[in-house]
């Protein structure tokens, strides 16, 4: 079967690929533009080229079930820019435990006063332990239109669809939280007395070395809401301005919010069986030169290759018929 005209990417097509030791500058650069909070997207060249290489070594390793590697892929313009980035985990756990909150709801009554009392409750849990994560999408600025955005972020389920076993059963999406005048007022309230810094410093740390040392230092106990701030309170599973859109993306391919958020900014943790993603779900392998899938949709993309072979672009809508 020859393969029909529209596998072949044209070569002014953006597209995207998995990061490459030479894209560091090109990273630190959209850091800048970040403004903060992205976790796998650090202004710090040193962490930047540690998770290059961890990226590349993922790759490069001979995969039979998830353990604990990470994959970060990055859109290029026809003309050879790094537009954005797109991240994958996994597994989380694999290294030490993942934590979340849950969001549950508890009612106290007094037959003796004739009253009750109903509160939402804050309880640390690693339920998603095992599952692996997307995550780390940034574009920058002047890319923002043309539908590059839901590009970069379908990417990565295709990359998924294209390397199954390297992936768990279920996916999470960890969302950037509330922010008000460069600080969070849920760390604030919560975990910022127990780490003694302020949030911008924490963030930095987060962003270098990861949550743990705040489920360190967290208490254990479950925590009222009712007790916390009114802004610390409306900031549980409130996202990021920036982090709506991706937030609505996310919830095209199925992914749900069931009352997770996160330890550090509590931001809403959304999340989908891993094969009933959208994308994923719609896509077909097809006969070509190298193994390549299709997405079966309005707006159909094209995952050709392996490892650091991949590339996904999107059809022209003109072409997708033949």
């Amino acid at each position: 079967m020859t393969a029909p005209a529209w596998f072949d990417r044209s070569a002014d097509l953006p597209f995207v690929r998995p990061v490459r030791a030479d894209d560091l500058d090109a990273l630190l650069a959209l850091a800048a533009l970040t403004g903060g909070g992205m976790t796998n997207l650090p202004p710090d060249r040193e962490t930047l080229a540690e998770k290059i290489a961890w990226s590349e070594a993922s790759l490069a390793a001979d995969i039979a079930t998830p353990a604990n590697e990470f994959y970060l892929l990055v859109l290029q313009s026809g003309d050879g820019r790094v537009l954005g980035t797109a991240s994958l985990f996994s597994r989380l756990g694999a290294k030490w435990p993942f934590y979340s909150y849950k969001v549950s709801r508890v009612t106290h009554v007094s037959r003796d006063l004739d009253r009750s009392f109903s509160t939402e409750i804050l309880h640390l849990v690693n339920d998603f332990d095992g599952a692996s994560e997307v995550g780390g999408l940034f574009l920058h600025p002047d890319a923002r239109a043309g539908g590059l955005g839901a590009l970069l972020a379908r990417s990565r389920y295709m990359f998924i669809a294209q390397h199954r076993r390297r992936f768990g059963d279920a996916v999470i999406a960890d969302l950037r939280g509330w922010v008000e005048d460069g600080s969070s007022p849920f760390w604030e309230a919560v975990a910022g007395p127990f780490f003694g810094s302020g949030f911008l410093e924490a963030d930095l740390h987060n962003a270098m070395h990861g949550n743990q040392f705040i489920a360190d230092l967290m208490p254990r106990y479950p925590i009222y809401t009712s007790m916390l701030p009114a802004a610390a309170r409306a900031a549980i599973g409130r996202p990021h301005d920036n982090s709506a859109p991706a937030l609505k993306l996310l919830q095209a391919e199925g992914f749900v919010y069931e009352g997770y958020c996160d330890i550090f900014d509590a931001g809403p943790t959304v999340q989908a069986r891993t094969d009933q993603i959208r994308t994923v779900r719609q896509s077909r392998p097809v006969e070509a030169a190298l193994p390549t899938l299709v997405s079966d949709d309005a707006q159909p993309l094209v995952a050709q290759g392996q490892g650091n072979a991949f590339r996904v672009w999107q059809v022209a809508g003109e072409t997708r018929s033949g």
